[in-house]
């Protein structure tokens, strides 16, 4: 009955919503907000600088009806905290963005829950996931038997036990994150959508999909500062599952490849990572991010010293050309961020988008590099990239790397 009922809603709305999108997209997305809204600059770099120096957990929200346990321990992630409850229930806090309850079956969301927290079911088994950066997460909880829909279609998957999973029917494509089969989901009765921070730039369909009684959670692990910290997301999604033991086996192991790397001798050499954007900005990543940490790990400086994105929170800046010349021309290696745009096969190739880069330095010197167009997706061997860069500064063999090749 549910879902004759909601496949008729399906039909009914979604043509009034979708046309909506058309209007409403071009004007929202130009803001470049989160679902909770602009912030201002300062209250950003206030953001950034507690994710570098403030590592004090939130205290554990009281829930009336329910009986606080204890607080998930975090070692590197900083943009989340888990919280236990008697009898199963767990609070996940995703700073700036929402809080989650995480039911367990056969029980109810206690009565008067503040209407901001939004209730999600836990141990979901019909997942629609959009966020790549979560599925080798699942994968290595052991769960890809709770992904149902992906947002991603096979020949896009680099993990290979969501490829195979896909093309046996296991998993099926439901649409990308802006455009899903709102049908396909009611049919196959998903229970939860993993959206990416890019759902920012379709706010309507996440109201769609919300309208359709499927809560969704925003993944926002891209905007952490070091490595380990993205793939410390690895212990939310195990609350959410209850496969904590597995997440904290997963993640020392994880934690104990990054410790062998932190003696890296510093080379001194500078790195550039980038790609060339369709209107030809150059989109690299802010200074306190991820990659930039993996950069100085391996034992290389990132080219720019102190740059932030003061438009949003995303980790990604985009700069004119003659910014990032300014800056870049003299760097000692040049990282082509292929994982957003096309791999390049050549440094002509890397010319034909700017002449410029025909002066910088790591052209001229034969040091220019690309990723593989799974970076992203595999947060469950960050240490490989670390490696990679490594290799790269210290003149190593390429076919020991797993993530970079070299562009001639």
């Amino acid at each position: 009955m549910r879902k004759n009922v909601m496949k008729k809603f399906v039909r009914n709305v979604s043509l009034i919503v979708l046309s909506a999108l058309l209007t409403a997209s071009s004007v929202l997305t130009g803001c470049g907000q989160t679902a909770s809204g602009s912030k201002t600059e300062n209250s950003q770099e206030k953001t950034a600088d507690n994710q570098t120096t403030d590592k004090k957990t939130k205290a554990a929200p009281e829930i009336a009806g329910l009986t606080y346990e204890r607080t998930l321990e975090l070692e590197y992630a900083t943009g989340f905290d888990v919280f236990y409850y008697e009898e199963g229930y767990v609070l996940i806090d995703v700073h700036d963005s929402a809080q989650y309850l995480a039911v367990p079956e056969g029980k109810e969301a206690p009565e008067g829950l503040d209407e901001n927290i939004v209730v999600i079911p836990k141990s979901p088994s019909n997942i629609y996931l959009a966020a790549t950066s979560a599925m080798a997460l699942f994968d290595s909880l052991d769960c890809l038997d709770s992904i149902k829909m992906s947002g991603t279609q096979a020949s896009g998957w680099y993990i290979e036990n969501a490829a195979k999973a896909m093309e046996e029917g296991k998993i099926v494509f439901a649409g990308k994150y802006s455009e899903p089969d709102y049908e396909m989901l009611v049919d196959k009765g998903c229970d939860l959508a993993i959206e990416s921070t890019m759902i920012a730039h379709a706010p309507k369909v996440k109201e769609m999909i919300e309208m359709l009684g499927i809560p969704v959670f925003i993944d926002r692990s891209s905007y952490e500062n070091h490595p380990l910290g993205r793939t410390e997301w690895i212990k939310l999604y195990a609350a959410l599952m209850g496969k904590d033991e597995e997440a904290e086996t997963f993640f020392a192991s994880q934690t104990s490849v990054i410790e062998e790397l932190k003696d890296f001798k510093n080379t001194e050499k500078t790195v550039a990572f980038f790609y060339v954007s369709t209107d030809g900005t150059i989109v690299v990543r802010k200074t306190k991010d991820y990659i930039p940490k993996m950069i100085e790990i391996a034992g290389g400086k990132y080219a720019f010293d102190n740059l932030e994105n003061t438009e949003n929170e995303s980790a990604a800046v985009s700069l004119t050309m003659e910014e990032f010349y300014a800056t870049a021309v003299n760097a000692d290696y040049l990282i082509y961020n292929s994982s957003i745009d096309s791999e390049i096969k050549s440094v002509d190739e890397l010319i034909g988008k700017n002449e410029l880069f025909a002066d910088f330095k790591a052209v001229k010197e034969g040091n220019v590099w690309c990723t593989g167009k799974y970076l992203y997706q595999a947060t469950d061997i960050v240490g490989n990239l670390i490696q990679d860069i490594h290799l790269m500064l210290t003149d190593g063999d390429e076919k020991d790397m797993t993530f970079l090749y070299k562009v001639e």
